[in-house]
């Protein structure tokens, strides 16, 4: 039997082992995940020792981008909910959008926030709200889980100057303007998909929000926060992050100065949610020990288990990524002529194997490069329409070596099983959505 045959049994039985374990068997996805990296480093041959340094480096690697993100961000949700701001921000969004409708509103908000802010960091931004709808409305939480979680994918894919599109627009040398009109486009479809199959499937999950002392806010008889200090805490932090993307285009419309620096720093999501934190101590009428010391820290313990789970996701994309599985999908599949769905299956191929779909962007982009004029999109058009198709083919599918689906589910209360039917499906539903108004444009146009 071949290499490369080997490499993939070896990801279908490490995919088979983690659904097993965690669905039927129960065990801990932390100690799952790290049981899984294991094996899939010593099967693939890597050395002992190597596997448990990639491991290591891997766990590591995702948390230095988004540990303390995790951290901050679950803060100012516990504190929002015990403070009662949640409650008033569900409030207005209902009063706004009717209650029928609060789970589109969460779909757009995601597609807006995302834009300029990594999914992960957006959904631990808003899933308070998320939350305080829920309980609000009645409406299970796996509704705006999905449809927040979709909202957020689309943008994050399709639309710079989020990192993943952006890169791939520069290493195929495609217009950003184009891809950002074009981009939005296509992104109709796919965040339409994504709250279709949150209201028409995932409600069929019942998540209750828990009745923990968190939440245990009652409009009845509690005085709850201004409206708009109640949005602060989540807007404020938002906007700086965007502003940071803006200062950092090419163009660089702040200037390159003491402007661009200031932006870079007070705009790093680190920054952005520490200022935050302090933004939501305005929500009670008097800082005490309790808000500053007791509050805080068990925003830091409801952190801590998602952190561990985020990391270890981490651990398996690292391995995975070192044994070159990606590479081998995307290598026997680039010996199909398959016109616009090319790229789309070799980033869907990259994105299942090693999580990341910003790796797959970056690395299907790579690999598009020379492919473009025997395939006929070495216009800007047609680049442009190539940068999108990897887009929809990097969110396809998010399981348990993507970062996201452990943010997605442990932000939302979804045991592994539950996860895999709503936001695993839900994003080869988007993916699908997606590539599908691709092809279009590219029929009509090209």
């Amino acid at each position: 039997m071949s290499e490369s045959a080997v490499l993939l049994l070896i990801f279908v039985f490490i995919v088979v082992f983690i659904i097993v374990f965690t669905s039927k068997i129960k065990l801990h996805p932390f100690i799952v995940l790290l049981i899984s990296s294991m094996l899939c480093g010593i099967f693939a041959g890597l050395p002992i020792t190597k596997t448990l340094q990639i491991i290591s480096e891997g766990f590591g690697s995702i948390l230095k981008n988004i540990g303390i993100v995790i951290a901050f961000g679950s803060i100012i949700g516990y504190i929002l909910s015990k403070s009662g701001g949640a409650l008033r921000m569900a409030e207005t969004v209902l009063r706004i959008v009717g209650q029928k409708r609060s789970a589109l509103a969460m779909s757009l908000t995601g597609f807006l926030v995302s834009i300029p802010v990594f999914c992960d960091s957006g959904f631990i931004i808003l899933s308070s709200l998320n939350r305080a709808l829920s309980r609000k409305s009645k409406i299970s939480l796996s509704v705006f889980a999905i449809a927040l979680s979709t909202g957020l994918y689309a943008s994050h894919v399709f639309v710079p100057p989020t990192p993943g599109p952006l890169a791939a627009a520069s290493n195929l040398n495609a217009d950003i303007g184009l891809v950002i009109i074009l981009g939005i486009i296509v992104s109709i479809p796919a965040v339409a998909a994504g709250y279709f199959w949150a209201v028409k499937y995932t409600a069929r999950f019942k998540i209750t929000v828990k009745e923990d002392d968190s939440e245990d806010m009652n409009p009845d008889n509690v005085k709850l926060p201004g409206r708009f200090k109640s949005f602060l805490p989540i807007l404020f932090p938002l906007v700086l992050i965007a502003l940071k993307s803006v200062a950092d285009f090419p163009s660089h419309p702040f200037g390159s100065g003491i402007l661009l620096t200031l932006f870079d720093f007070i705009g790093n999501p680190i920054t952005a949610l520490m200022i935050g934190i302090f933004l939501s101590f305005l929500l009670v009428p008097r800082l005490n020990k309790e808000v500053i010391h007791d509050w805080v820290g068990n925003g830091l313990r409801n952190a801590g288990v998602i952190i561990l789970i985020t990391g270890a996701g981490g651990s398996l994309g690292a391995i995975l990524k070192e044994t070159e599985i990606g590479v081998v999908f995307g290598d026997f599949l680039s010996r199909f002529h398959l016109g616009i769905f090319l790229p789309f299956l070799i980033a869907a191929a990259l994105k299942t194997a090693q999580g990341s779909s910003t790796v797959a962007i970056i690395t299907t982009s790579a690999l598009m490069v020379p492919m473009l004029s025997n395939m006929g999109f070495d216009s800007s058009l047609g680049r442009a329409l190539i940068v999108l198709s990897i887009g929809a083919g990097s969110m396809t599918v998010s399981h348990a070596n993507d970062s996201y689906f452990w943010v997605v589910s442990q932000f939302s209360d979804m045991d592994v099983s539950t996860a895999y039917k709503c936001q695993t499906l839900g994003s080869l539903i988007i993916g699908l959505a997606g590539i599908a108004g691709v092809a279009l444009i590219s029929f009509i146009l090209l």
